[in-house]
């Protein structure tokens, strides 16, 4: 796995997140920059710029990632447009740096074709004029759309366990007793306590353990309720790491001049356990 850079700073949390996930994506694939190049048709430079944080990769190009990886496109696209409001509106677009061009023999850029360059957040635009659009209702669209697929995949589990058990024991089936094939959620409570120096919330006592998107368990609820004691809301203690725990971790991180990249170590709990 490469050892990733530290992301400029100023980036707006949503870019963040959504530039972590990408690392997390091209880590998890074992692709070197020029395979990854290669199977999307965005050259290696452009990868190297996405992947640092110095622009924002075109919605054609986050596709052509998730269709490569094989992750799920609704999800990264929805934090995609997240990430290029933020973009949009902390950067000013008659200053913005324009994309750089690979120079090497027989590059191609799909990303920056004639006529095409990127605006600010990677809008596209065309005889350099920026596309413009509503910007109040993008971010309320993809927060909804995430939502939605958050939603989906929970009622789609629920569905799945329900149905193996009713093929394993069928005489269980249309029984009052169904409803208790689908597991339930487990209640997380924050009850703080001071020990040897530390802050504990009594769900884990974990100073090391990495986590990250997607995981879930008592380490998780313990990081959002030091989260919550450091005055950094990660919208609810349920043992579930999702954008808005890691839009708190970023924070958090950026609050104790940590190295930004919404994950957390031994650096990040130590900051959150003091």
């Amino acid at each position: 796995m490469a050892r990733w850079k530290v992301l400029p700073a100023g980036l707006d949390p949503a870019v963040v997140g959504f530039v972590a996930q990408l690392r997390r994506l091209k880590d998890a694939s074992g692709l070197s920059l020029r395979e990854l190049a290669a199977r999307t048709g965005y050259s290696a430079s452009s990868w190297n710029r996405y992947l640092g944080g110095r622009s924002l990769p075109p919605r054609e190009a986050v596709e052509a990632l998730a269709a490569t990886v094989g992750a799920d496109s609704t999800r990264l696209l929805a934090r995609h447009e997240m990430a290029q409001e933020a973009w949009s509106r902390d950067r000013n677009p008659d200053t913005a740096a324009s994309a750089e061009e690979d120079s090497g023999p027989g590059a191609v850029e799909r990303d920056s074709a004639p006529g095409m360059r990127e605006g600010a957040g990677g809008r596209r635009a065309r005889g350099g004029f920026l596309a413009r659009g509503p910007l109040g209702a993008a971010p309320l669209r993809a927060r909804l759309r995430l939502l939605l697929t958050v939603g989906v995949s929970a009622a789609a589990g629920a569905a799945i366990a329900l149905l193996g058990v009713e093929l394993e024991h069928p005489q269980l089936a249309g029984t009052a007793t169904r409803p208790a094939a689908v597991a339930r959620l487990t209640s997380y409570t924050c009850d703080y306590v001071r020990k040897g120096g530390m802050w504990y919330a009594g769900d884990s006592t974990t100073r090391s353990d990495r986590l990250e998107v997607d995981m879930s368990g008592p380490e998780v609820a313990e990081l959002q309720c030091l989260l919550r004691r450091a005055g950094i809301s990660p919208g609810g203690v349920d043992g579930n790491f999702g954008p808005l725990t890691e839009s708190a971790v970023i924070q958090a991180q950026k609050t104790y001049h940590l190295g930004i990249d919404g994950q957390v170590g031994p650096r990040t709990w130590a900051a959150l356990r003091k």
